[in-house]
């Protein structure tokens, strides 16, 4: 029986304390009720914004997200980097430009969206309601991505 691939995904937003906790905890808790989180190395920025982790909990998901800033080596480690909007892309691709070995696939978490909502929007500045959005989008996003790279 041949071994499963492992494929690896870093997801990215300006602050890394809404946004991409809250679509790595999505799809963590993907793969782990699919039955292949070892097949996956998943990770993302900062501590989580508290509305995020609250969000997180309404839905019956835990994180253990844990604080970290995106490394020159993340851009050889990583199959994939899903960012949340077009900043976070620009930034990613002059980045990975500084980079001599670039592997990850770089893309925003939004163009895999049915339902065709590119952008992510920063939920920081707004209410609670703007952090429900931003979970429902990541599910979307992150069920479609999994069905495409899995």
């Amino acid at each position: 029986m041949a071994e499963p691939v492992t494929k690896s995904v870093l997801f990215v937003c300006l602050g890394n304390i809404c946004r991409s906790p809250i679509s790595e905890a999505v799809f963590r808790k993907l793969v782990t009720d699919q039955n292949i989180s070892e097949n996956w190395v998943i990770d993302s920025g900062a501590s989580p914004d508290p509305r995020a982790v609250s969000c997180l909990r309404n839905h019956g998901i835990h994180t253990t997200h844990k604080a970290r800033q995106i490394t020159k080596e993340d851009f050889a480690t990583f199959d994939y980097m899903l960012c949340m909007d077009e900043s976070n892309l620009r930034d990613l691709n002059i980045k990975s430009n500084q980079v001599k070995t670039c592997k990850a696939k770089i893309e925003l978490l939004g163009s895999n969206d049915p339902q065709k909502q590119l952008i992510i929007e920063d939920p920081y500045y707004r209410n609670v309601s703007d952090f429900e959005t931003v979970y429902q989008q990541c599910v979307r996003c992150c069920r479609a991505f999994l069905e495409e790279a899995h």
